[in-house]
């Protein structure tokens, strides 16, 4: 690791700064980082464009966490102790080669914000059973995967007020997603959707800060 890193993750540890930012530093893996897993203090934790293939469990200490930035690394699994994480607000893992979610992840209870855009999850096999009861959540970004079909619990996301589905095969939409009255951003874009279930007529989608795409 370079000096340079070192640096910011001394100043941080030293300085108390809860937020700790190490974009692009060519970053393998999260052991490389010296005494990361000691910072209980941080609250945002940005690792973006790095090398990382490997979460460990151990990112479980870090308790205090709100915000966690993994997008485009090389991830190919997430530890099921991340859901321990119970204070994380925002979640971005996308742009990594995940193929599932693991079990209990849906046991977040303030996330807002997930982002798990250009993986290769499916629908299927891929998410948790307790995946749809994230209700805290605001924003669920999908796109770029391997969906073909969204499961009818779609409904318990009750705060759901973006929903990005773009750029997969999806075929047909419950008619539950009629039941999320609070979602103003829809997005469809590049999927095998023939017809629209006629529930959607439910959404308000149509005002001028409402988006169906």
């Amino acid at each position: 690791m370079s000096k340079a890193v070192r640096k910011v993750v001394e100043e941080s540890r030293e300085g108390g700064n809860p937020e700790l930012e190490l974009q692009d530093k060519q970053i393998t893996s999260l052991e490389e980082i010296p005494g990361l897993f000691l910072m209980d203090h941080l609250t945002r934790l940005s690792l973006p464009h790095n090398r990382i293939t490997i979460i460990p469990p151990s990112i479980a200490n870090l308790a205090n966490l709100e915000i966690l930035n993994l997008f485009n690394n090389g991830i190919e699994e997430l530890p099921t102790s991340i859901s321990s994480l119970n204070k994380l607000r925002i979640l971005n893992v996308g742009m990594n080669r995940l193929d599932a979610l693991p079990r209990g992840f849906g046991s977040f209870p303030v996330l807002e914000v997930l982002d798990i855009t250009y993986n290769n999850i499916s629908e299927e096999d891929s998410l948790p059973g307790n995946f749809f009861m994230l209700e805290s959540l605001r924003a669920l970004y999908m796109g770029d995967n391997d969906f073909e079909a969204l499961s009818p619990l779609i409904k318990n996301l009750k705060n759901l007020q973006i929903l990005s589905l773009r750029d997969n095969d999806v075929i047909i939409l419950p008619r539950e997603i009629g039941e999320l009255t609070r979602l103003r951003e829809l997005h469809l874009q590049g999927n095998r959707l023939e017809l629209l279930p006629p529930e959607i007529g439910n959404l308000d989608l149509l005002s001028q800060r409402s988006c169906l795409l």
